[in-house]
């Protein structure tokens, strides 16, 4: 099939590796333009840009979706079918609607329960169970048109988005393959979603970061799992800002919350509702991360003080 493929990050490489491994002919790749990065500011690719451009693939970076540009490029490669992972631009109904079989979006939650920009981390910070890629037909809405395939996966109990992320990349190229297969065979049943059922997930930003220690001991485990790897949860320990990698929920406790109750060697917590937050990971202003049982010996904290 003569496929145009848009996606930007890492979560999309796995679904462009997979079309040209299933000899799908992969017409072009839209990708966001190339960003400075570092401190030399050195203009970098996107991965996605990376993938096509090793591939031979011919890479096109519009500005915008709107004036014209888009459509003309599509209009010169005639694609059957356009699909769209984490590219990161808004697709107008005139692009919506040119290819044979449309747009198809591989899309990093169950929808409709999450639509937006951050699925994956929301549905950890929320403390779901499950999680998992939905093809859907795109329209002009926001996460909202028909369902096609959806799989699932379990969410671990101490899996960070990180590791979600990476998991559904992989998953998200079974999807697609799976998809396109039974589009080709006429075989894809559309399923309209219940809007009743969905909820919004934004971008992320470090508003979120700061720890509130009166939750409980499972929501403060959720929000640092939720939160990395970035923008990562946040606590204040004296006059400095401490960055929180990795926790685990441990017993109950009846100390005032943020009160640190464990110091010799672990470092435990006290939250809300009468529980404790072990952490694990932590990292200091201009330090780099490190086990706490590592950081105690060469930074004691007093059993007593008070995490705000």
């Amino acid at each position: 099939m003569d496929i145009v493929f848009m996606g930007t990050p890492e979560f999309a490489v796995p679904c462009l590796e997979r079309l040209i491994s299933d000899g799908h002919n992969v017409k072009g790749v839209f990708t966001q333009p190339d960003k400075p990065k570092g401190r030399g500011h050195k203009m970098q690719f996107p991965p996605v840009k990376e993938c096509a451009v090793e591939a031979g693939i011919p890479v096109y970076q519009p500005l915008k979706m709107k004036d014209g540009e888009a459509i003309s490029i599509l209009e010169s490669l005639k694609p059957e079918l356009i699909i769209v992972v984490a590219y990161g631009k808004i697709l107008p109904k005139e692009i919506l609607d040119y290819p044979k079989y449309g747009c198809i979006n591989m899309h990093a939650s169950i929808l409709p329960r999450y639509r937006g920009a951050a699925p994956i981390q929301w549905s950890v910070l929320n403390g779901e169970k499950i999680s998992g890629v939905t093809a859907m037909k795109m329209d002009v809405g926001l996460d909202t048109g028909d369902m096609l395939l959806t799989k699932t996966v379990e969410i671990g109990e101490n899996e960070t988005a990180g590791e979600l992320h990476d998991k559904l990349s992989v998953l998200g190229a079974d999807v697609m393959s799976e998809t396109i297969d039974l589009l080709l065979k006429g075989e894809l049943k559309p399923e309209k979603q219940d809007d009743s059922e969905s909820n919004y997930a934004p971008m992320l930003s470090k508003d979120l970061c700061p720890i509130d220690w009166n939750e409980s001991a499972q929501k403060v485990h959720n929000k640092v799992r939720g939160l990395s790897p970035w923008p990562v949860a946040t606590a204040k320990l004296g006059e400095k800002t401490i960055k929180i990698h990795k926790t685990a929920v441990s017993g109950k406790c009846n100390a005032t919350s943020g009160e640190v109750v464990v110091s010799d060697k672990k470092l435990i917590v006290a939250c809300g509702e009468s529980t404790s937050v072990e952490i694990i990971v932590l990292q200091t202003e201009g330090k780099k991360a490190m086990n706490a049982s590592d950081f105690l010996r060469g930074n004691p904290i007093e059993k007593g003080i008070i995490l705000k």
